[in-house]
């Protein structure tokens, strides 16, 4: 019986394992309805196809982080940045100072955000409207909606709520980015996103 059993858990694995291949197999495309997001409430505008890759994440790459960016700039001009294919990066989301959600990449696909691909496979990453220097920028808004998508998100991954999977650019091996920078408030955000996290378990 324990052979049997052994060997069924075995083929469970291998047809997972095939599974997990098949969406990686050049001109293969897992099906796709335009204009959905992972996240209710947020807009749709898409990404330059230049500035991700198709995946079929988390059967492909897990996702384990979270990593927190800001724009150093307004929405707009983030917003044109990410459809630019000559920019050659884009964040999965942009939290705007007022709180709004834009997402411009689906969360299975892999972002060109972090500067490092092993970052880039296993995370989501999240710009924030304003600049570094500017602590005002930062608004109880954005850091209220930025919470509760980052929990949601650790919700859906089983990513732990820790300063070890919630990071900022600065934090990503090779990259030369100082953001969020240091008028992000780590302590506020992390309570915020707790407290988010068990309210949706509730």
């Amino acid at each position: 019986m324990g052979g049997l059993a052994a060997a069924a858990g075995t083929a469970a694995l291998a047809r997972d394992e095939l599974a997990r291949l098949w969406w990686r197999v050049p001109g293969v495309d897992k099906p796709r309805k335009p204009g959905e997001v992972d996240y209710t409430g947020a807009r749709w505008l898409a990404a330059s196809d230049a500035n991700w890759r198709r995946a079929d994440r988390p059967a492909d790459f897990r996702i384990d982080m979270v990593v927190v960016h800001v724009t150093q700039g307004d929405l707009a001009s983030a917003v044109k940045a990410f459809q630019d294919p000559g920019h050659r990066a884009a964040t999965h989301y942009i939290v705007g100072q007022d709180g709004k959600v834009t997402q411009m990449i689906r969360e299975l696909d892999v972002a060109y955000h972090a500067g490092n691909r092993d970052y880039n496979e296993r995370s989501i990453g999240i710009e924030h409207e304003g600049f570094v220097d500017r602590p005002e920028d930062f608004t109880h808004a954005m850091y209220e909606s930025s919470a509760r998508l980052t929990a949601r998100i650790c919700a859906r991954y089983d990513i732990p709520v820790d300063r070890e999977h919630i990071i900022g650019h600065v934090e990503v091996p090779g990259t030369d980015h100082t953001d969020p920078g240091p008028h992000w408030d780590w302590d506020r955000y992390m309570k915020l996103v707790r407290r988010a996290r068990t309210a949706a378990q509730a």
